[in-house]
């Protein structure tokens, strides 16, 4: 909705407005006057009458009288459901090159995932303000350079991937593990961010790194029927694996061979190899973990940043042993990241330390983003006794 009112007015804090009002508006009338036939048409159609009045009301001058009597068109019912177009304008908009990359991710996350300051602040390891801040001057820049609503032309579109595919894969992870109290998983942000990957790669057809996006999405959803019980998280050794979406695991292993065959690997290509390997053993015990160690050490190569560093370990630690990985994970500085401390817990329970382990799951339980993780958490520093 604030896609298609920004085509519209030009103006993405004015859009906000307009569909806030709107929605304010039907939760006053609705419940005497009955949801309207096409809910999606009366609230786009309000929210822009809204946005008129506001333009009307707050300039007298005759270039403001003319934008309003511009957008005023007949009362029609606009087609419902996602208007794709629109969504891709708004996404290549707000990842135009002339705004900080973090900038560009961020208030994709708020305007098209919907995530509130503090879950895009979360994925991003910073304070909440701090967020709010980027997006605030992102928001003005756009308005100040003129920025064109518009997806780029073709030439242009390669400068912009890496942000786009950075935002859909956060939007992708806050609704696989929300970092919410209320559920554990999100799956309408799941489902939207696999719908836009789907729409990328057919507009970008020769980028393997959209397509590896794609294929990794794919390959971790087919794990999420999977992934919870009685409010919490099972991890992946431990899943029942009959549960696993075999379809979608039969999809993203063909995209995988298909980016294989192009060799021009990325970061988000060998994400996916990583999670074809995990979900091509029939057990956790048949696992390749000599092929994932493999694959982390050409991703660190090209991305050697600490969480890369600190899932590589993972790895060590199941081809070398626990106190190998355990010396990677020490030298990592993510002190505020609560996989850190997990990761930590674990391997030190394996080396049998269990008062440091006990530790490190306690600090892991108080970082750790939702209610089923903590309760996963829970269970094993107490398992530590027995």
């Amino acid at each position: 909705m604030i896609a298609g009112l920004v085509r519209l007015l030009g103006s993405i804090d004015l859009a906000e407005e307009a569909a806030q009002e709107a929605y304010v508006i039907a939760m006053q009338r609705w419940p005497a006057a009955g949801v309207p036939p096409n809910p999606a048409a009366w609230l786009t159609t309000t929210a822009r009458n809204r946005a008129i009045d506001r333009l009307r009301r707050e300039s007298t001058r005759d270039t403001r009288q003319r934008e309003a009597a511009q957008m005023t068109v007949p009362d029609e019912a606009e087609p419902q459901g996602a208007v794709v177009d629109d969504r891709l304008r708004l996404m290549f908009t707000c990842c135009h090159p002339s705004l900080a990359p973090s900038a560009q991710v961020a208030l994709t996350l708020r305007l098209l995932g919907g995530l509130t300051m503090a879950e895009i602040a979360h994925g991003f390891l910073v304070p909440e303000t701090t967020m709010a801040q980027r997006v605030t001057r992102a928001k003005r820049k756009i308005a100040a350079n003129r920025i064109p609503y518009r997806v780029p032309a073709d030439h242009e579109l390669p400068g912009r991937l890496k942000s786009v595919l950075t935002t859909l894969y956060l939007v992708f992870n806050e609704g696989y593990l929300a970092s919410g109290q209320d559920s554990a998983v999100r799956t309408d942000l799941s489902a939207e961010a696999i719908r836009l990957a789907r729409v990328l790669t057919t507009l970008m057809p020769d980028e393997p790194e959209a397509k590896g996006l794609l294929a990794l999405m794919l390959l971790t959803d087919a794990r999420r029927a999977a992934r919870f019980a009685d409010d919490t998280l099972v991890p992946l050794a431990e899943q029942d694996r009959g549960q696993w979406h075999r379809e979608l695991i039969a999809e993203g292993h063909a995209i995988v061979r298909e980016c294989l065959r192009r060799a021009q690997p990325g970061p988000y290509q060998l994400h996916a190899a990583v999670n074809a390997v995990h979900t091509d053993a029939a057990r956790a015990e048949d696992t390749d973990w000599g092929q994932i160690l493999d694959l982390y050490n050409h991703l660190f190569a090209l991305t050697p940043t600490p969480v890369v560093a600190l899932n590589r370990a993972i790895a060590v630690a199941e081809v070398h042993g626990a106190a190998a990985g355990l010396r990677i994970v020490d030298g990592l500085d993510l002190a505020s990241y609560h996989a850190f401390h997990v990761t930590r817990a674990e391997l030190l329970r394996r080396l049998d330390r269990r008062a440091e382990a006990g530790d490190a799951y306690s600090r892991g339980i108080e970082l750790a983003p939702n209610t089923a993780e903590r309760n996963f958490l829970r269970k094993r520093k107490d398992a530590l006794s027995d």
